[in-house]
């Protein structure tokens, strides 16, 4: 039988997904986990192996030992507080399955929106010639792979100050077959990552900079488990603002644009800066109807 708190089955795997699925979201219950029920099936799906729709006929089949010792080791981890994204080491976003673990951001829907913006402004920037792409702070590479995957020809950048994130960008990376021999990784804090040939070429700079300000209380979820160099920022959380605003036209082609992604209540604000150097400026909201980022577009050179 399985130790004290975990999930009782015998040696010879005689317990159906089914019930699994039921003990686990018991187990989450009880240890406090709010999306207890969310929690229980991807666990129970990463464990077993049947995902989606396909879990419906999974449920009747008979666990194995191995699927059950990995499916206790994601519970106990979920019930500590640790995010469900981590416990998986992997989540979906947009077209993408990404590897995440602590080394980066948890990919959002709201960096979804961020992403179609930008991916956008690349089809605009297409009649051009073929567009280069930059997402700079990339994390698990989820906006500037993303870019890659889904236009069909840009030459994308994907940058990071954190060793350990390209590491996870890396991975992604990999999993991206063909349309990842567009695209390049590189190390250092913004602008200086890139190589200074791509000043004045680039059509269109991303970002999902850290704007979190360090007096702000974050939920302990994300407080605890996620990286702060990737969420809290100087200068009431303008910081990282102030440097791509102030240094993107430098490196964006006539034309060009700058994608931000922000907190609503930054959104007035990052505006007002950007339309000291940029010709056009556009809020834009998320999927929820709240102020998400700004699109600020160089004048034309033609």
């Amino acid at each position: 039988m399985a130790s004290d708190g975990d999930i009782e089955t015998d040696v010879d795997g005689t317990i159906t997904w089914r019930t699994l699925l039921s003990e686990t979201e018991q187990r989450l219950i009880e240890a406090g986990v709010v999306d207890s029920t969310i929690s229980a099936r991807r666990i129970v799906e990463e464990a077993s192996g049947f995902e989606g729709p396909a879990l419906a006929v999974g449920l009747s089949e008979l666990a194995t030992i191995r699927g059950v010792a990995r499916l206790d080791r994601m519970v106990e981890r979920r019930s500590t507080g640790e995010p469900l994204q981590y416990v998986l080491g992997r989540w979906s976003f947009r077209h993408l399955d990404l590897m995440v673990d602590r080394r980066v951001l948890i990919p959002r829907p709201e960096t979804e929106v961020v992403t179609e913006r930008a991916l956008d402004e690349l089809r605009r920037m297409s009649a051009l010639g073929t567009p280069i792409a930059v997402d700079l702070g990339t994390g698990s590479g989820a906006l500037g792979l993303s870019l890659a995957k889904e236009h069909g020809s840009a030459e994308v950048w994907i940058t990071d100050v954190s060793p350990d994130a390209l590491d996870v960008a890396r991975a992604n990376l990999a999993g991206l077959g063909r349309h990842g021999t567009r695209v390049r990784v590189a190390e250092g804090w913004w602008f200086s990552a890139l190589p200074i040939e791509l000043a004045g070429r680039i059509s269109v700079v991303a970002s999902n900079p850290p704007y979190v300000a360090p007096i702000e209380t974050l939920p302990a979820e994300v407080a605890d488990w996620e990286p702060r160099n990737a969420l809290v920022a100087d200068a009431d959380g303008f910081a990282a603002f102030e440097v791509l605003i102030g240094e993107s036209p430098r490196w964006l082609i006539g034309g060009g644009a700058l994608v931000l992604e922000c907190a609503p209540h930054q959104v007035e604000r990052l505006c007002a800066m950007a339309e000291v150097d940029f010709a056009i400026v556009e809020p834009f909201d998320d999927l929820g109807g709240r102020p998400r980022g700004i699109v600020a577009r160089l004048a034309s050179s033609t």
